[in-house]
């Protein structure tokens, strides 16, 4: 009896094997890019900590071809006025580059420009009063300026 339960299972993980090594050779993308790319560029705040998290495991999606490259905030400061914004603007590219290679940006610049706006806006959170004011207001020029010209 176990000698048949574990020449079937050793059968069944062979099979898979062969088939996930199939699916994944060759320079093959898999299949749910489009929804791990999706997870990881709404505008919750658990989007961006799967996001960051994925970053720093950059290794481990490997095979997805995602574009991780950043110029941060591009021509602005990264960290204006003292605001950690560099984190936010590098998810904001991520998101940019990687919709754009799959040619489906035009139909995900505005979730990606919200996301932006959100992630700067939780980076302003952990400030009070006029520090808080002079955050947000930089969030919302930021925002505008990646909406209008991103």
């Amino acid at each position: 009896m176990h000698r048949r339960l574990g020449t079937a299972l050793a059968t069944s993980t062979l099979a898979l094997v062969t088939v996930v090594g199939s699916a994944t050779g060759a320079g093959a993308v898999p299949a749910d890019k489009p929804q791990v790319l999706a997870s990881w560029t709404q505008t919750s705040s658990s989007s961006y900590n799967l996001w960051a998290a994925a970053r720093g495991a950059q290794g481990a999606w490997s095979a997805y071809g995602f574009d991780w490259s950043t110029d941060y905030c591009s021509s602005s400061p990264d960290n204006p006025f003292g605001f950690p914004f560099s984190m936010s603007c590098a998810r904001h590219d991520f998101g940019y580059r990687n919709y754009k290679a799959i040619g489906a940006f035009d139909a995900n610049k505005s979730r990606l420009d919200s996301a932006f706006y959100e992630d700067l806006k939780r980076v302003c959170n952990s400030y009070s009063g006029l520090t808080k004011t002079s955050c947000t207001s930089t969030a919302w020029t930021y925002y505008q300026a990646v909406r209008a010209l991103g």
